[in-house]
Parts: C-alpha cells; structure tokens; sequence
C-alpha cells in the first residue's frame, strides 16, 4: 500500500506550512502528492509552485474540473507540468456537480459521462501528437463548426515529454467508476470504504472488460482521513463536519452524489437524516446524528494498534494507494503508523 498526500482545498488562502509538509512526505517517501479545485484556488498552479521544491514525488491533480477548462487546454498544462517535473505528472479529473458547473462555470451539466469520454479522447490526442486534432463529438467539435470559418485542425508546437500522460478519474457511482477502468489510468474514489470493496470492484471489472484488458498497473488512490489519537471518539469528532457537509450540503436534495455513496453503504437513513438538518441549517445537528461506526468505515482513526489492525481490510481492496492529509507533524506520526 502506498501513501500520498492530498492538500485538499484552499480556504480564505494558501493553506499554512503547506511546502513543508510537501517537502516532509517526499522525505517519509511519500509516493505522491495532490492538490484540489472548486471554485476558489485552482490545481494545476500551486502543483507547479510547491512542486519545483521536489525532486522524486509524484504530482497529481485530485482534481481538476472538466469544466473549467477546454479539453486543449488541460492537455497544455498537463504537458507543460509533465516537461516541468521531469515526467512526474498524473492528470485527475473530474466531472464535479451541477452546482458548480452551471453555477460557477456557467457550463450545461447534464450528461457528464459522455462528456468525461470526449474530453478524455481529445487529451489523449493531443498529447500522442501523431496528427492534427479532428473532433466530431456531440459534446466537443474540433475545429469549431461555423464561427468565422477560419478554424482548422492544429498539432500542439510542444512535444510532449511522454506520448501518454496517466489520466484518472474522479467518480463515485458505478457508471463513472466503470468508465475510469475503461478509458483511464486510474481512479480517485472519495469516501471509499472496504465494505463496499465487492461493489466497486464489480464495476471497475465491468469497465477492464470494455476496454478488453485489465492494466497490471491500473491505480486506486482512495483520499482516506487518518487520525492517530488515543480517543476514537475525539476522532471522529474531528471528521464529523466535513461529513456532514458533504452528505448533506454537497449539492441538492435530488442530486448529492456524496450522500448516495453512503445510502449505498447502508446508511441510508443516517444519511436521509443528516441531508435534512443539514438543508434546514441545523449543521450542528447534523454533525451530531453521525455515528462513529461510519466514520470508522470510510477512515483510520484511533490508537496505533487499533489503525494497523484496520489497515487490512483497505490492504485486501482495491485501494493501492491512502490519501492522507495534515500538517508535517501529522504525516510523520501517520507515517509511523502505515509504513
């Protein structure tokens, strides 16, 4: 099992010491590290930033949003930080939700599958660099039809340090989670939990059967809280919030894939509850009708013993690699532990 650190999103602004615990994991020998993007502080700028500190560590994005930019122009960055790093750059994407796309980017939503398999395809192209880009999709056309007329195919002036870039994906349902075994890389699962192994395996089996292979070096780098502490209980008290965000305020009553994650887990009802206060403005109550047991599910936390006997489970999955967050200080004791 290998480790990672996910810096996760900005606040009010650059999260504090955070080229120190960039430098800390590279030196624990952290696998990779990854940052995020909503509708504040991008990914791909403080990846390139903080980055240039390190030498070996891979560099992700987990993730950047399909809408926020054309399909070209993630293959630009994506090719531009892959030169940058010496080849250790790892595009994640995803399709994030109809609150931000069509609230914050001003983008159509419906259909996020077919469009995460068209821009997908166009990254793919221009990276390989073998010929000028054509695209007839329904959600992407290349060049552009109508306008001035003016438009035509063109080939990126940069070569590109290698002719295919790993791409994951973002995804939560079992369509997307298919499709990311289908047509990239790897996955990024969010709230993954070993109970649900067999679900998840189920449907990246159904898309390595599409794809007609199964890649021996295909990648799950699940985001995973860990807390060292001798009190489970202050724990989970720690993760609670962030939970209760997500469940219950990470999008609409209709349309929270975050929430349907966890009724999938069987904890619907919990999960039907915390929506409710969460909507209503009783975070508060929220936080609080979340039990412990779901913390433990989808996270490690509690004394060291108690976190290496858990860790099996996650060792048996589909998970290769543990996201995990914190300061410096938090990476060497989680370090300690799962090393």
């Amino acid at each position: 099992m290998k480790l990672g650190y996910h810096l996760g999103y900005w606040s009010s602004g650059p999260p504090e010491g955070a080229l120190e615990a960039i430098t800390t994991a590279e030196d624990l020998g952290f696998d990779s590290v990854w940052t995020a993007e909503g509708y504040g502080s991008d990914a791909l700028t403080p990846l390139a930033w903080w980055g240039a500190s390190t030498s070996r560590i891979t560099l992700g994005t987990n993730i950047v949003q399909l809408s926020a930019r054309t399909p070209t122009a993630t293959a630009m960055a994506a090719m531009t930080l892959d030169h940058l790093s010496g080849g250790r750059f790892v595009l994640g994407l995803g399709a994030s939700g109809p609150q931000v796309v069509e609230g914050w980017y001003g983008q159509p939503y419906p259909k996020p599958l077919a469009r995460t398999r068209e821009y997908v395809e166009i990254i793919r192209r221009v990276v390989a660099r073998e010929e000028p880009v054509r695209f007839d999709g329904d959600q992407y056309r290349l060049p552009l039809p109508g306008g001035t007329g003016l438009g035509k195919p063109l080939k990126s002036t940069v070569h590109p340090l290698r002719p295919r870039i790993p791409l994951y994906l973002a995804a939560e349902g079992p369509k997307n989670v298919a499709l990311s075994a289908e047509i990239c890389d790897g996955w990024l699962p969010l709230f993954f939990s070993p109970r649900s192994d067999g679900f998840y395996r189920a449907a990246l089996e159904e898309g390595f059967a599409r794809r007609g292979e199964r890649p021996g070096d295909f990648e799950v780098a699940a985001s995973v809280p860990v807390i060292v502490h001798d009190d489970v209980e202050e724990a989970a008290s720690w993760i609670k919030p962030s939970l209760a965000l997500y469940i219950g305020g990470m999008g609409a009553r209709n349309m929270n894939f975050h929430h349907d994650v966890f009724a999938r887990m069987g904890y619907a009802d919990v999960a039907d509850k915390v929506q409710d206060l969460y909507l209503s403005g009783r975070k508060e109550e929220a936080t609080a009708a979340i039990p412990t047991s779901l913390v433990e599910d989808t996270s490690l936390i509690g004394p060291p013993e108690k976190i290496r006997d858990e860790l099996a489970a996650w060792e048996e999955s589909v998970v290769t690699t543990i996201l995990v967050r914190g300061d410096a200080a938090m990476l060497r004791k989680v370090a300690a532990v799962l090393s």
